[in-house]
This record gives C-alpha cells, sequence and structure tokens, in this order.
C-alpha cells in the first residue's frame, strides 16, 4: 500500500510540475514513458482527456505552424517564361513551338486554280511535245546500240509505254477538235435562228468512232485493227461460256 500511494503521489505530482512549468516537455515525457498502463488511466482520470493528450504529446494550448510563412510572390517581368512545378509530370509530347498546320492542295479540285481548259493547256505546255519527240529518238538510238539483254528489254518497253502515250494523246486532240468543230456547228446554228441541238454522249462516242474509222481505212489499218478487234471479243466470250463435261 505504500508503494501504491507512492505512485499516485507521483502521478499526482506530475500534472501540478507540468501546469507550474517546473518541468518542460521533455521532461514531462520522460516521467509518463516510464508509468505503467494503470498509472496513465489513473493520471487521465484526474487531470482530464485534453490535459492529458497535452501532457503526453508535449504540445502547446497554442497551436504553432511549423511552416514558415511563405512571401508572397512577387513577379518581376511578365513576359518572362513560366516556372513549371517539379511535382507536375511533365507530358511526353508536348508543343514547345506553335507550328501551323500545312494543308495540302490539290490544284485539280481547288478553285483557285481555275478551270481546266484543255485548248489553253495544251498551247501553254506545247513545248512537251518537242522534248517527248527528241527523248524518243534518243531510246531509239539506244536501242540499236544493245542488240539483246537485260538493258534491251528494258529500252524496249520504255519506247513501246512512249508510242502508246503518243497514240493516246492524239487520239485525244482528235476528239477535242471534233468537239470543237460540233460547238462550233451549234453557234452557228444558233446565229442562223434555229434551235441548237446537243447531242447525247452515245452520239458523240459514235461519231467517234466514224471518225476513227475513216482515219484507220486512210491509213490502210483497218484490216489489222478489226482482226485484233474480233480476237479479244472472242476472248471475252470465250470466258462466258460453260465449261465442258468430259
Amino acid at each position: 500500500m505504500p508503494r501504491a500511494a507512492s505512485r499516485g503521489g507521483a502521478a499526482a505530482g506530475s500534472p501540478s510540475r507540468a501546469q507550474d512549468g517546473g518541468e518542460d516537455d521533455g521532461g514531462l515525457q520522460n516521467d509518463t514513458s516510464h508509468m505503467s498502463f494503470e498509472e496513465l488511466l489513473e493520471l487521465q482520470s484526474q487531470v482530464g482527456t485534453k490535459a492529458y493528450k497535452q501532457l503526453v504529446t508535449g504540445s502547446s494550448t497554442k497551436k504553432q505552424s511549423s511552416r514558415p510563412p511563405v512571401p508572397k510572390a512577387c513577379v518581376a517581368d511578365k513576359h518572362r517564361p513560366l516556372e513549371m512545378s517539379a511535382k507536375v509530370r511533365v507530358p511526353f509530347l508536348r508543343q514547345v513551338v506553335p507550328v501551323s498546320k500545312k494543308v495540302a492542295r490539290d490544284p485539280r479540285f481547288d478553285d483557285l486554280s481555275g478551270e481546266y481548259n484543255p485548248e489553253v493547256f495544251d498551247k501553254t505546255y506545247q513545248f512537251l511535245d518537242d522534248i517527248r519527240a527528241r527523248e524518243k529518238e534518243l531510246v531509239k538510238k539506244q536501242l540499236k546500240k544493245r542488240r539483246s539483254g537485260e538493258e534491251h528489254e528494258k529500252l524496249q518497253q520504255l519506247l513501246q509505254r512512249m508510242e502508246q502515250q503518243e497514240m493516246a494523246q492524239k487520239e485525244r486532240k482528235r476528239q477535242q477538235e471534233l468537239r470543237l468543230a460540233l460547238k462550233q456547228e451549234r453557234r452557228a446554228q444558233a446565229q442562223q435562228g434555229h434551235r441548237p441541238y446537243f447531242l447525247k454522249k452515245s452520239e458523240q462516242r459514235q461519231l467517234v468512232l466514224a471518225e476513227k474509222f475513216k482515219e484507220l481505212k486512210r491509213s490502210k489499218k483497218l484490216e489489222s485493227f478489226l482482226s485484233r478487234k474480233r480476237r479479244r471479243n472472242a476472248g471475252k466470250d470465250r470466258r462466258h461460256l460453260p465449261l465442258s463435261k468430259e
């Protein structure tokens, strides 16, 4: 019993010393660290829960902030670059310098290029015909030097492609001349007071085909053209025939 009373006296004396300011917070924490659980409960019942927490933790009644006061940010120059915080993750792809997006423009479908006029186009780029003719003559000379081999085959294919392009260009010019003649004829009829008549596309194709037959007949190539046409049509018809069952 005397030992318990001494414990109680020590427990009762400790808060009085803490309130009187005889010992600092570190000494009070050392005193309570050696007390048993029963003594701590008795101390809490005597001084109260709030005072007990202050005694144990050593915190003062006034709340003091551990952080120093942050000075107000002062912008020295408004044109200086912004500082990015190191705590914020910088994105992997970011736009450092604004770049204007390039927009592709197709002159065939753009109104800025104007309307396509075949007559004006042929007159403007008429010099290309002379360049193609010179290139064709150069290919022919190189073809004569190389009689066989892989280079000979490449030159032969190049010459054949150039001839096909030349024939297609002549055919396009022939159709263009025919359309121009029909347009002039309709214009003359309209000036005479007649009602203009516009040919259908099928009728225009028939006129073009008739002119082509006349040209082949004059050049004596009509028979070879018709024979190739027959063989081509026969091959098409043969593909549509049913397979023979043996």
